[in-house]
């Protein structure tokens, strides 16, 4: 027998899966104010986003019984939203393609779907919409058969990012390696100044996004002398492992270059030994450490920098 924990789980499972039943309305004999229930529906969509597909496909892809999808079938036909022919590739089914009739049924019920969820989206707060769709592709992935990894995308800092960055990257160094509130606060204060001083011309931070979330961000800012600063390189540790830090520091070393800077400098400590093996690949060489209690544990940290224009070998 599953232990107590694996209970709470499933019950919050069984319990999301009755709210989100109800909350379509899925429950109503008629679906999408329309004469259909919501398998029938289903049907059709499948039938129109396809352009055409066998009966035994429906049934195996639906999980629905042969018999079930023949009397759904039947009805379509009798209403003009379908027709049937044989499949050539199977003596025992058939293919199904929508009509004329059928294809506008198809298309109003796509725009009452998009028109429904539009209304739900409507009424909630900025930023809640992505969460939901974020949630909802995290299931995707998670439990889909295929169980792809979605890509990261790397992009540029939009309104509300910086705050991000603060926040995920004070939880994360607190709860991993117990540094106290004084790396929060530095965090804080490199991030305020990068937007005050914000100079689009030598200056970036960078966004990597996956699923609707921020899983990683990385900044440059200018450090004067043409000395480029690489600042608060952090990933999500859900997004760990796909080459993310190493995408944000190419990015890093691609604007410096552009930039116009010499050097590229950072500071770190060596017990991020991710991070480090990053920096030494991409040609980083130790300029300095020292020992300190900044943040509350004893730790080395390091200056690390890359000359952006090095000298031929001779």
């Amino acid at each position: 027998m599953p232990p107590a924990a694996e209970f709470t789980t499933i019950d919050a499972v069984r319990d999301f899966n009755r709210f989100y039943t109800n909350f379509l309305g899925v429950l109503n004999k008629a679906y999408l104010d329309s004469p259909y229930t919501l398998t029938d529906v289903r049907v059709l969509f499948e039938v129109g986003f396809r352009g055409g597909v066998a009966a035994s496909a429906l049934t195996r892809d639906l999980h629905l019984d042969p018999a079930y999808l023949s009397r759904i079938v039947k009805r379509f036909r009798e209403d003009g939203l379908v027709e049937t022919t044989p499949d050539a590739n199977d003596a025992r089914s058939q293919v199904i393609k929508v009509t004329e009739k059928g294809q506008a049924q198809f298309e109003e019920f796509v725009r009452r779907s998009r028109a429904q969820i539009a209304g739900y989206f409507e009424k909630l707060a900025i930023g809640e919409p992505e969460r939901v769709v974020a949630a909802m592709q995290a299931i995707q992935e998670t439990l889909g058969p295929d169980r792809t990894v979605a890509p990261a995308v790397i992009r540029n800092h939009q309104p509300g990012d910086i705050g991000w960055i603060v926040q995920s990257q004070a939880r994360f160094y607190t709860e991993e390696f117990g540094w106290d509130d004084r790396f929060e606060g530095l965090v804080a204060e490199v991030a305020g100044k990068f937007l005050s001083n914000f100079n689009p011309q030598k200056d970036r931070c960078w966004i990597a996004e996956r699923s609707g979330l921020n899983v990683g961000s990385v900044m440059i800012t200018d450090g004067g002398d043409d000395i480029a600063k690489l600042r608060l390189l952090y990933v999500d540790k859900t997004a760990r492992g796909l080459g993310l830090g190493k995408l944000l520091v190419d990015e890093c070393i691609r604007f410096s270059r552009d930039a116009g800077y010499r050097t590229l400098s950072l500071w770190t400590n060596d017990i991020l030994d991710t991070a480090r093996a990053i920096y030494v690949k991409a040609g980083f060489r130790l300029a300095a450490e020292e020992r300190h209690r900044m943040f509350g544990p004893e730790l080395n940290g390091q200056t690390w920098e890359l000359d952006l224009y090095p000298e031929p070998a001779s």
